[in-house]
């Protein structure tokens, strides 16, 4: 007996070896490294912390910038390529919350409007109402219509993404919202009926050489959804489905892309009444795809961004107009709805977990015939929206593949967390969006793991949705370049291009 202690105790040594071996790596049960990628905890942290300390330049500053930094604009060539630097929202606004979990909180809220304002507004496109039934209506702006209270933008939804654009003549500065799921541009202008507060000075329209009221019956009034006419004048109205809306004189200006020159005449909305969609920013800049948005009036063959970090609002990247796409860029078909003009469809096939693609059907993300289901690329939602039962397939397989990760309650939307405040990093399944042929999209793991407070718990950063139509939002979109090759019709991703 004592002779086979030895054999014994090598036995259960070596038995106590794989079963510590198997239990740690029950993580991630695929040991290939491609389908795994390594999430630096603390470096997010640390972001977390530092974000609401931040202190955005003063207007004051930015102005005084902008007229002493700017060459004087020319006309640029329909093909020119021109480039705008490009925020984050808190770039302009210090946070002013207690913690970073209410900061969090706050920004989900404004994306829960965000979303909400999409469907509504895809819904007003799919409904039965012709264009002539809602010519009646378009009549009935009257000027004792531009006196509804203005509302916070806390409280409402809200760009996340700016752009400094000269407007006028002489060119004066303003931050823009840009916003690829609408079209119709504007800024607040004097005399305001009632105005939110902005980073900027209100645009004065008689300080302006190139400032033009547009007439009634000129095509771009008649390409408005909403349109009303006084003393000749073109009225416009635009909704943003959540209460929220900006009306005011549709009008012709000179806008200045920085050092790359300038366009005259394009059409945008001069806002005497405009209730908070868009606190801090001047307005707003459409870069959907119908008649009046800014890539349509400049014919743009293409346009691109890469959007920084929320969490990192000193940062800066670019709004590129007329430029080719990186050479590495995951590309898809940019599908179009025929009930909508604004919103720019992706073709997807699926998504994936680990590698592994989730059970879902096809079907789930199709755009069909009659303008339902699909999947937008969004540049103002923040969280990813997935049809219900999609959703819930690539959580399961995400949890799955993350048994040994410490949960935490749900936060707000999310019902998928993690208390990661006792690991600097670690090692978690790849999320990817999939593409016809094989093509794959790796989202970074920060782009799927976000902090929802400054502790260490972590959310996985996608929501369901009980609507047809499905959302890319930025968080996922953070750090990539997405192109949209309007001429071909070609969508595309090249990540780590800000």
């Amino acid at each position: 007996m004592a002779a086979n202690l030895p054999k014994l105790f090598f036995f259960s040594v070596f038995t106590f070896a794989v079963f510590v071996s198997t239990t740690l790596s029950r993580d991630l049960p695929d040991s290939n490294p491609t389908n795994t990628v390594l999430f630096d905890v603390s470096a997010s942290l640390e972001l977390a912390h530092g974000v609401l300390s931040f202190n955005p330049k003063t207007p004051k500053t930015l102005i005084d910038q902008d007229q002493t930094s700017s060459p004087p604009p020319f006309p640029l060539n329909l093909s020119s390529h021109f480039s705008l630097p490009l925020q984050s929202r808190d770039s302009l606004l210090n946070p002013n919350h207690r913690d970073y979990k209410s900061l969090v909180l706050s920004r989900l809220a404004r994306d829960s409007d965000r979303v909400n304002s999409l469907n509504a507004r895809l819904a007003l496109a799919l409904s039965n109402l012709r264009r002539s039934d809602l010519r009646p209506l378009q009549t009935e702006i009257r000027p004792e219509d531009l006196s509804t209270p203005v509302v916070s933008g806390v409280s409402q939804g809200s760009g996340e993404y700016f752009v400094r654009i000269g407007v006028g003549t002489p060119a004066r500065q303003y931050s823009m919202v840009i916003d690829t799921g609408s079209d119709v541009n504007w800024l607040q202008c004097e005399p305001c009926s009632d105005c939110y507060q902005q980073s900027d000075p209100i645009f004065q329209p008689g300080s302006s050489s190139s400032y033009s009221a547009l007439a009634c019956g000129s095509a771009q009034c008649g390409a408005l959804e909403t349109s009303g006419c006084r003393g000749g004048r073109c009225l416009y109205q635009v909704s943003y489905g959540d209460g929220s809306y900006t009306v005011g004189e549709l009008v012709t200006e000179t806008l200045s892309f920085g050092n790359s020159g300038s366009v005259k005449g394009v059409a945008l909305g001069c806002g005497h009444d405009n209730e908070g969609l868009f606190v801090a920013s001047a307005g707003l800049i459409g870069l959907g795809g119908g008649p009046l948005s800014l890539t349509s009036q400049t014919k743009a063959t293409s346009f691109s961004y890469c959007l920084v970090n929320r969490d990192e609002p000193g940062a800066s990247s670019t709004l590129e107009f007329n430029s080719a796409p990186p050479g590495d860029s995951v590309t898809a078909p940019l599908l179009r709805n025929g009930k909508t003009a604004a919103f720019y469809y992706v073709q997807l096939s699926g998504l994936s977990v680990g590698g592994r693609p989730i059970s879902a059907s096809p079907n789930l993300f199709e755009l069909d015939q009659s303008g339902n289901g699909g999947i937008i690329v969004d540049s103002g939602t923040a969280i990813t929206r997935l049809r219900t039962q999609v959703y819930e397939s690539l959580r399961d397989e995400f949890k799955r593949l993350t048994p040994n990760l410490p949960a935490a309650s749900g936060v707000a939307l999310f019902d998928t967390c993690y208390d990661l405040s006792s690991v600097s990093s670690v090692r978690v399944p790849t999320v990817s969006f999939l593409f016809a042929g094989g093509k794959s999209w790796d989202l970074p793991a920060k782009n799927y793991l976000i902090p929802v407070d400054s502790a260490g718990t972590y959310c996985f950063a996608f929501a369901p949705t009980t609507s047809s139509l499905s959302i890319i939002g930025n968080v996922q979109q953070q750090g990539t370049r997405v192109s949209y090759d309007l001429a071909n019709s070609r969508v595309g991703f090249s990540p780590n291009k800000c």
